[in-house]
């Protein structure tokens, strides 16, 4: 979920509460308190709805009434910030505080057209997608015209909870900006201490079960070749892994939780003995190679984009969201992917995801996305490799690192429980990965 993790909310809090965003603003998704995910919002039609994950790369828009106003925002952080009364399904509409921010900054970083129109004319809605971040689609009005190079509609990325402090969110933005002066990303309009504003791209929501589609498998597995092949001037030492799930745990085991609800799921997870189960890791993933790459860390549906046939782009897919990504061990970024095609983050009721174990991908299923991994490294090298013997080695390498993802997403919706803003049933969710966790160790370990 993770790294990157992504869910929608409109809301923005007036207080702000540890390491939240000046507006109040969550981040995640699996988007966990720790970088920051980096969704582009994208729509299937003019007027989308909101909703989506970790990711963040669907748009959603609704014009509905107002509905209830959230129970934490301006709440007391000692309240705990899961928003469990949103049973009914996610806000839909944008406050007003977040309505004149945005605003402002269309109207100073994309100037042309955006200095001209009135605040009533600005038009804003939710895009549906962060765990961690919240994300809105700005547009001029339709009888407004750009008059310069300037875009008629903008994605609106507003950090949340930056677990991981204002490091690493200098160096997703140094990331972004570098993706997108090489077209591999959506373009950057403008950035300041709150967020920024990206590209918007016209595409259609992947959903959580076409990750299984064998020809979208075969492309995000070419993908993911290619940006493992990126040489990005950042530390080349794998040390994000241990080093988030370190202080995460840290974190963790700092928590005091106010709520009922909250302290009985978090004493139930305490009983896992998670600091001596962290050791087993290590030791494990110590003793199963994996080569050192840049990685994407968040490889979900919500970061991939499927992009609108009309695109000038010859790719279907783009990978979006790189606010996790960091040199890494590769076989994270292979078994954290394997890990997303069990949930579904788009579910609209409480606790807005859904799991399904038996999605995890078969044998086949992943030989299928390492074969069309290795088929586009061949392209890029010259070696020559034992490719059965290879097959088997990643078949262990992607599930071994799977269970690096649960551990990390796991600890990150722990503290996001705790801190964060966004419509997310973030104490369910870690229970059900450290539950994913000790299934997936009994079969490879």
């Amino acid at each position: 979920m993770q790294s990157g993790r992504n869910v929608t909310s409109s809301r923005s809090s007036s207080s702000n509460c540890g390491d939240r965003g000046s507006d109040g603003a969550d981040r995640a998704g699996p988007t966990p308190g720790l970088l920051g995910n980096i969704p582009t919002a994208t729509a299937e039609n003019p007027s989308p709805l909101a909703d989506k994950k970790r990711g963040a790369s669907t748009l959603v828009v609704n014009e509905r009434l107002m509905r209830t106003p959230s129970p934490v925002s301006g709440a007391n952080c000692d309240d705990d910030s899961e928003a469990e009364s949103f049973r009914d399904g996610r806000t839909e509409d944008v406050d007003r505080d977040t309505r004149v921010r945005a605003f402002a900054w269309c109207r100073d970083f994309l100037s042309g057209s955006w200095k001209t129109i009135k605040a009533d004319e600005f038009q804003i809605s939710i895009v549906s997608g962060g765990l961690s971040n919240l994300l809105y689609l700005c547009s001029l009005p339709e009888h407004v015209r750009p008059v310069g190079g300037e875009p008629h509609q903008v994605l609106l990325r507003i950090y949340g909870a930056i677990l991981q402090g204002v490091d690493s969110l200098v160096l997703e933005s140094v990331m972004f900006a570098i993706l997108a002066e090489r077209t591999l990303g959506p373009k950057l309009y403008g950035i300041f201490p709150e967020g920024r504003l990206e590209q918007y791209l016209p595409n259609t929501r992947m959903r959580t079960d076409q990750l299984s589609d064998p020809a979208i498998s075969a492309e995000i597995a070419t993908k993911l070749a290619r940006f493992h092949e990126m040489r990005m001037p950042f530390n080349k030492e794998p040390k994000w892994l241990f080093g988030t799930i370190d202080k995460y745990m840290d974190q963790v085991m700092k928590l005091n939780f106010v709520r009922e609800a909250h302290l009985k799921k978090y004493k139930k997870l305490m009983k896992l003995d998670l600091p001596k189960e962290l050791e087993n890791l290590r030791a494990l993933l110590a003793a199963t190679p994996s080569p050192v790459v840049f990685c994407h860390n968040d490889v979900q549906e919500g970061n991939v984009l499927v992009l609108d046939s009309g695109s000038a782009s010859a790719e279907r897919l783009m990978l979006i969201d790189f606010e996790y990504s960091s040199y890494n061990y590769r076989g994270f970024d292979f078994g954290n992917h394997f890990c997303e095609w069990m949930y579904d983050y788009t579910y609209n009721q409480w606790p807005f995801y859904k799991a399904t174990p038996e999605n995890y991908p078969t044998r086949e299923q992943q030989l299928h996305f390492i074969r069309n991994y290795l088929e586009e490294q061949r392209r890029h090298s010259n070696i020559t490799i034992d490719q059965m013997q290879t097959e088997e080695d990643m078949i262990i390498e992607a599930n071994r690192y799977a269970l690096a993802s649960h551990f990390l997403w796991g600890l990150w919706s722990i503290i996001q429980a705790k801190i964060s803003k966004i419509e997310f049933g973030y104490m369910d969710y870690a229970q059900c990965r450290f539950d994913a966790y000790f299934k997936q160790k009994k079969l490879f370990s």
